[in-house]
């Protein structure tokens, strides 16, 4: 379950970024993807990655929680000291980041909750993607948003885009509601606050807002409208229901309460809701499952529901439970033939035979993916896998193996790699890990970072007995009495370099450059524009690059 701690927790389980799938952000899911007819074949810059790949970027930070949507190609990382790490598509400055087309996963945006006018303790604790917006959470209870916001899915008044995040106002009866969470489809957001209410606004379209009303009504030009809610709506319906969790797909939600009962809302194409039936539901409605256990609601992990609606016609419709006993329960569309299809959906919410003898500890979905993590015979975590027209590697079976699959399937690359935590996206899957010693065997990406050829501390080679320590993110070389302090010996697992160490999270390899020559060219222009008097210290170089490269290490490199 997702923690509300105002501080980060000593104990807090943390681990590193493994992503696969597609990376060519701006033409993920999109029809243009494979090139105009008659175009010559290039190496693509960001390559569909088929197995899991330790994020180079990202591999001296401590991630505690990764989010993303069904619907989405963007993703955040949340790490232990509550800041928020941000890469992907850019649609509608989505990120926060205005004027770009994407942020690449090898440089990804830091945001930290002071940036945006938080207390000075305040870390995030819960984060929401849409399809082109982006919800952060704090643990102060304020919840910021950005994107964008047409159908004021960002809980501003209605405009193109948020560009940069901007606080959302979520009060009930004259009182500002402390936010725990927050779930986002393609048009919408709900939140939901520490006293169990929830919130919803955007577009009324489907009943997504769970108000009672779409507001349906032709406009000039013999158009259709809905209601629009830019400013969060209390959900009447759950009035004296405790909700514990929520999630949403891209036009409906689910949320469970503290007594283990699920709550459906919003559209019902191929009968997702699992209501029996493929009409809307305008109000939350009490999901009554055929299984025999009442309380079979309880949930072990975060339940997750995926909603692959009209719009995106690739993959599955369908929401997920998980109950009590760790059994995996699925309603909608999931495979392209056959049951569970189309044609013949799972009009209530079923079990699935083919996992039904494991126990799950964590479920997901993604666009076309589904995952989910159990034990195995040992006791140790086994990550099982599948879906139909899994085209871009988000399964990660490996560059050997079909890349989708229609039945349950055990993740090869990730045995004896403890996931606990999994965000899947419409043509990526970023996971979390346990760091153990089968780390060192795990593909990076990107594969080549274009280390210095000798030892960033001398310069020098020492000839063939030389074996300099190399850092496990930047590959950059060491001598080990090159160290300050120096070392003995090779370290057992992890190592990272002075500069790595200093600046988590850096770009890597050509990204680390061109972050550089931008701040080359900005700190160049600001010094034309700079007056005479105290202004000129301020055009001294930084004590460190963006990269985590001092200026002494720099000259070495050279």
């Amino acid at each position: 379950m997702t923690t509300t701690d105002a501080q980060p927790s000593t104990e807090q389980k943390w681990g590193r970024v493994l992503i696969c799938g597609g990376t060519d952000w701006p033409k993920l899911g999109r029809k243009e993807r494979g090139g105009a007819a008659g175009e010559e074949t290039v190496e693509p810059e960001n390559p569909d990655l088929l197995e899991p790949h330790l994020l180079r970027s990202l591999l001296n930070v401590k991630a505690v929680s990764v989010f993303t949507s069904c619907s989405g190609c963007h993703f955040v990382v949340l790490d232990v000291d509550g800041n928020a790490w941000l890469f992907g598509r850019n649609g509608f400055a989505c990120l926060g980041v205005p004027g770009v087309e994407y942020v690449s996963e090898n440089a990804p945006h830091l945001v930290k909750p002071v940036d945006l006018g938080a207390p000075k303790d305040t870390i995030f604790v819960h984060a929401a993607c849409g399809r082109n917006h982006t919800l952060l959470v704090g643990s102060d209870g304020s919840v910021w948003a950005a994107g964008q916001n047409n159908l004021g899915q960002c809980g501003q008044s209605v405009c193109p885009e948020v560009p940069s995040f901007q606080a959302v106002s979520v009060t009930h009866l004259g009182k500002k509601e402390h936010v725990i969470q927050a779930s986002a489809g393609v048009t919408f957001s709900i939140v939901l606050t520490e006293s169990g209410k929830v919130f919803a606004f955007g577009s009324a379209e489907k009943g997504q807002l769970g108000n009672g009303t779409t507001g349906e009504r032709i406009t000039t030009g013999n158009k259709t409208s809905y209601d629009i809610e830019s400013t969060p709506v209390y959900l009447k319906e759950l009035d004296g229901k405790k909700i514990v969790q929520i999630v949403s797909g891209q036009q409906h939600s689910l949320a469970l309460d503290s007594t283990g009962l699920v709550y459906v809302w919003g559209y019902n194409g191929y009968c997702r809701l699992g209501l029996g039936n493929q009409v809307d539901a305008l109000k939350p409605k009490v999901e009554k499952a055929n299984i025999s256990d009442a309380a079979a609601f309880h949930t072990v992990c975060r339940a997750k529901r995926v909603d692959n609606g009209s719009r995106h016609r690739r993959g599955p419709s369908n929401s997920i439970v998980v109950d009590k006993q760790g059994m995996f329960w699925m309603a909608g569309k999931w495979k392209t033939s056959g049951e569970g299809s189309s044609g013949s959906p799972y009009s209530s919410f079923r079990y699935m035979q083919d996992i039904m003898g494991c126990k799950v500890l964590l479920a997901r979905s993604g666009g076309v993916t589904h995952w989910l993590v159990t034990p195995d015979d040992d006791g140790t975590p086994m990550t099982i896998c599948w879906g139909q027209t899994a085209n871009n590697g988000e399964l990660g079976l490996g560059p050997e193996e079909r890349k989708s699959s229609s039945k349950p399937t055990r993740n090869v690359p990730l045995v004896g790699i403890d996931i606990f935590d999994i965000a899947a996206g419409q043509n990526t899957t970023v996971l979390l890990a346990v760091p153990n010693d089968k780390f060192s065997d795990m593909p990076r990406h990107p594969e080549d970072v274009d280390p210095p050829p000798l030892c960033v501390g001398c310069g020098k080679d020492g000839g063939e007995d030389d074996s300099p320590l190399e850092c496990d993110k930047c590959d950059a070389p060491w001598h080990l009495q090159c160290l300050n302090p120096p070392l003995d010996s090779v370290p057992d697992g992890e190592w990272f370099c002075p500069d790595c160490q200093d600046d988590p999270g850096a770009a890597v390899g050509k990204w680390a450059v061109q972050q550089k020559k931008a701040k080359s060219k900005a700190r160049k222009a600001g010094a034309a524009d700079d007056g005479d008097g105290d202004a000129g210290g301020k055009r001294k170089a930084p004590p460190k690059t963006k990269a985590g490269a001092s200026p002494a290490s720099k000259k070495k490199k050279q």
